[in-house]
């Protein structure tokens, strides 16, 4: 009972960071919704057993992701008059979009499986074969996408300062 009440809240968790990355306007706030999304779903891989997953998901997207995208937010011009308004004009056209997805798709679940998420073909997912595959076969590719993190936030400097204060 105890399991299912933590999904439950970490699920809300999550929809609540979510929900605050697409309504919120100035950067800061989105990056914070965004760790916070991040948090919550590391601790929902964490109570659904897969520990390994949790701990990539704070080390590598809340850890260092992150922090690279709160540093690049807080070299930028934030005194951006786009920012003063608390939310965009779009909000109301997305969220009745996000309400006929949501009805459309619970619709559909209700109609094709009963009501039950399946995985396809019943197929199980194990973290062995998972962890042997990517330590082995793709350590290169995530090396190297932490250098491109640092080109980017490389290059998010030198525009700044070639910038030299103008606007524009």
């Amino acid at each position: 009972m105890t399991e299912t009440v933590l999904l439950y809240l970490f699920s809300a968790a999550a929809l609540a960071g979510a929900v605050v990355m697409l309504i919120a306007r100035h950067p800061m706030r989105v990056a914070l919704g965004l760790i916070s999304t991040m948090l919550a779903l590391a601790c929902l891989y964490a109570l659904l057993g897969v520990h390994v997953i949790a701990v990539f998901q704070v080390l590598i997207y809340v850890g260092a992701v992150m922090v690279f995208m709160v540093f690049v937010i807080m070299l930028l011009d934030t005194r951006d008059p786009s920012f003063v308004a608390r939310y965009s004009r779009l909000l109301l056209p997305g969220a009745l979009t996000a309400a006929v997805l949501a009805a459309t798709l619970a619709a559909l679940l209700a109609r094709h499986h009963g009501g039950r998420l399946r995985p396809p073909g019943g197929a199980d997912f194990h973290l062995q074969p998972f962890s042997v595959a990517f330590l082995r076969d793709y350590w290169l590719h995530f090396e190297l996408t932490s250098v491109l993190l640092v080109v980017v936030v490389v290059a998010a400097i030198a525009v700044i300062r070639g910038r030299g204060g103008r606007d524009g």
